[in-house]
């Protein structure tokens, strides 16, 4: 889809710091903005407050703004503008989560191994579950079980699962999903639903 004329005004305004430009560019955007950081948050299953999601936005828009609109400088009109903002909040939002993933303080890492241990499921519940988990893995093709057991067992980024498997990492997430709709299936399989 080719650069709708209403954004490439838009954006022509922006880049020339027009008066009042950036809050109608925002105002256009922010719904679109959220979204991806929704989705981005869902497909990794992470759950964000409101406070983070307005963080997260407020992070994306920042990405645009720097370096004197260096991001929005470099977009050529070979797309919809709205597709290349969503590339762009992506990106920020990955790299955000990635981040808050690895500065997790270490007091909330203990409070939440407390909480597991005293609320978790008993050992002969987490046997099974792990015997279940491995039962499913062992009936994916091989290269789905390996991104599965680093992402969901191992808690490897989509960087450190590409380095260890030779995968490319935008065929991370693809793989990701295709392993648990196969998993559900088999699954529902076995309770005969």
């Amino acid at each position: 889809m080719a650069l709708h004329p209403i954004d490439r005004e838009l954006l022509e305004r922006c880049l020339a710091k027009k008066p009042g430009a950036w809050e109608r560019f925002v105002d256009r955007f922010l719904g679109l903005v959220c979204h991806v950081i929704h989705h981005t948050a869902r497909s990794r299953s992470l759950p964000l407050t409101d406070q983070d999601v307005e963080d997260l936005a407020a992070e994306v828009f920042l990405a645009l703004l720097r370096d004197d609109f260096a991001v929005l400088r470099r977009f050529r009109g070979q797309s919809s503008l709205a597709t290349y903002l969503t590339v762009i909040a992506r990106r920020v939002v990955v790299r955000e989560l990635l981040q808050r993933k690895t500065h997790v303080p270490l007091s909330a890492l203990a409070e939440e191994e407390l909480q597991a241990e005293s609320s978790g499921p008993s050992e002969e519940q987490r046997w099974a579950d792990r015997e279940e988990v491995q039962r499913l893995l062992s009936e994916l093709p091989p290269n789905e079980a390996a991104v599965v057991r680093l992402f969901h067992l191992e808690g490897k980024s989509y960087e450190e699962i590409s380095a260890e498997t030779g995968m490319p990492v935008n065929s991370i997430g693809p793989t990701l999903y295709r392993a648990r709709h196969r998993m559900k299936n088999l699954v529902r399989a076995a309770e005969g639903t």
